[in-house]
């Protein structure tokens, strides 16, 4: 277990000096690197700050979808012509021109929220002083992973071969659609289907498993980081010792997660309407793929869990041996005494002062094991959740879930 040690009072790095370590590795993200951030700068789709997010999604998007639409247009599936035109494949439609966007979109907001949050090992003192080179030794790993090449070919190659063959047995409709055309057992891939299997969703599965590299990165990071001495604020109101900025890499990561969401309800739909399923033969894929959502990102957050009983342990200690010695002299003082001072009971503030003792014993021994408020965990399971309510519509028409809402308000 990593060496914690909130009793000695580290060195505290001002603002000014805690940036220096970020300016001194500029490219500190889980996003500006590796083969494909090089392409989108050679191509111009990103600048080095991973600018020009709407040309991305814009030309990312046409790419994958737009020759769909061509190539069944010219084959006559767009509306009809086979049991699943084009037009009636909400799988498609969802998943590249929602969450496919999403994704995308997502890089910026990455790269944007975590790099303050790293900063905060040091502007609060949990990193201390001495220990910032070998922080920095940490910062350089993750940079060196998330910039290897050889990690991203060997996602290429997972994509083209687990991948697709887990899309051609499990998740292809049994009928004939835009994209494919059944002959009894055999299946034969139109124009369309080629380009849909072939460069649409290797494009898709390479975006999404490229986050779960990063993820891993993240998990990584935040492992190595708890094994430092960290030197907790035993007594910060965020019941976390100091941790809880760590809470907002969940909101961070929200966008990559709503796109998973938001393709999962795609695939349920498309099932619902030629599979012949109702909704509730999909409950448990879908708590499953919720719970697994949330839980992919609250993980490594527990990195720090027994850590920071340690330290809620210390705090109450502390804080109590802090707490015998102001109660001690105030009953010597008011019960025992009978205050001989003479200084008068009615508006002391002693009074005020036992109950704030008491308040602030309250925020020491409620130390979390998880830096993560329930405001924000509540936040993230809804925005998770949001994709998938449509699919209630299925059960029944949109006026009469109106009609049944108004009656629970009314």
């Amino acid at each position: 277990m990593a060496k914690v040690n909130p009793i000695r009072q580290p060195e505290l790095v001002d603002a000014n000096s805690a940036e220096s370590i970020l300016q001194d590795d500029p490219d500190f993200s889980l996003v500006l690197g590796g083969p494909l951030y090089q392409l989108y700068l050679r191509t111009r789709l990103a600048c080095p700050a991973l600018g020009h997010v709407v040309r991305r999604i814009v030309i990312i998007t046409a790419i994958c979808w737009l020759p769909l639409l061509l190539l069944t247009a010219f084959a006559g599936r767009l509306a009809s012509g086979v049991p699943v035109p084009f037009f009636r494949d909400p799988d498609v439609h969802v998943r590249f021109l929602a969450a496919l966007p999403l994704l995308i979109g997502a890089e910026l907001l990455v790269h944007r929220r975590l790099r303050p949050i790293i900063v905060q090992f040091l502007h609060r003192g949990i990193i201390a002083g001495e220990d910032r080179a070998r922080f920095e030794g940490l910062i350089a790993s993750a940079m060196r992973r998330r910039n290897s090449v050889t990690f991203e070919l060997a996602l290429l190659v997972l994509v083209f071969t687990v991948g697709h063959w887990i899309w051609s047995r499990n998740v292809s409709l049994s009928v004939s659609t835009w994209y494919t055309l059944k002959n009894g057992a055999e299946a034969h891939l139109t124009a369309a289907g080629y380009w849909y299997a072939f460069v649409s969703l290797p494009i898709f599965r390479f975006i999404l498993y490229r986050w779960y590299f990063r993820l891993f990165i993240w998990y990584r990071f935040l492992w190595q980081v708890r094994r430092m001495p960290l030197h907790f604020n035993l007594y910060h109101p965020d019941h976390a010792g100091g941790l809880g900025f760590l809470s907002t890499s969940l909101l961070a990561f929200a966008p990559v997660l709503v796109a998973q969401s938001t393709a999962f309800s795609g695939v349920i739909f498309t099932r619902i309407l030629y599979a012949g399923l109702k909704l509730p033969a999909f409950k448990i894929e879908i708590a499953v793929a919720v719970v697994f959502l949330v839980l992919l990102i609250v993980i490594p957050l527990g990195f720090f869990s027994a850590q920071l009983g340690q330290a809620g342990r210390l705090a109450k200690l502390e804080f109590g041996t802090l707490a015998s010695r102001y109660v001690n002299d105030f009953r010597r003082k008011w019960v025992l005494s009978g205050n001989a001072n003479g200084e008068p009971l009615l508006g002391t503030s002693d009074i005020q002062s036992l109950a704030d003792t008491a308040n602030s014993y309250s925020v020491v021994s409620e130390i979390h094991l998880f830096p993560i408020t329930k405001q924000t965990l509540i936040r993230v399971a809804i925005m998770i959740s949001l994709p998938l309510a449509p699919l209630l519509l299925t059960m029944f028409p949109l006026d009469e879930a109106i009609r049944r809402l108004f009656k629970l308000m009314l």
